[in-house]
């Protein structure tokens, strides 16, 4: 099984989208900052994560979701989680 999924930083509120084989053992290596794209920005929230049989469906789906059209339709769906993070202190 194959995840692709979404971090928001806690303090910058950037994304980051990423793909994974082992989804706890990454999200162990973004909060402790084993992560070169992540490690600088402090504790990291998972926000939304899909799951798929296939790698390279996987693949495919974080390549859009890097995208301006994929990173909106993100915002879109996840509007409320987002609006709660950004009033969190």
């Amino acid at each position: 099984m194959h995840a692709v999924y979404l971090l928001v930083g806690v303090d910058d509120k950037k994304f980051y989208v990423g793909l994974a084989s082992d989804l706890r053992r990454r999200l162990h290596e973004h909060r402790t900052g084993k992560v070169r794209s992540t490690h600088e920005r402090g504790m990291v929230k998972l926000v939304y994560f899909e799951a798929f049989a296939n790698k390279q469906d996987a693949r495919r789906r974080e390549q859009y979701l890097k995208t301006t059209k994929g990173r909106n339709g993100l915002r879109l769906i996840l509007r409320e989680t987002l609006a709660h993070l950004a009033r969190q202190p």
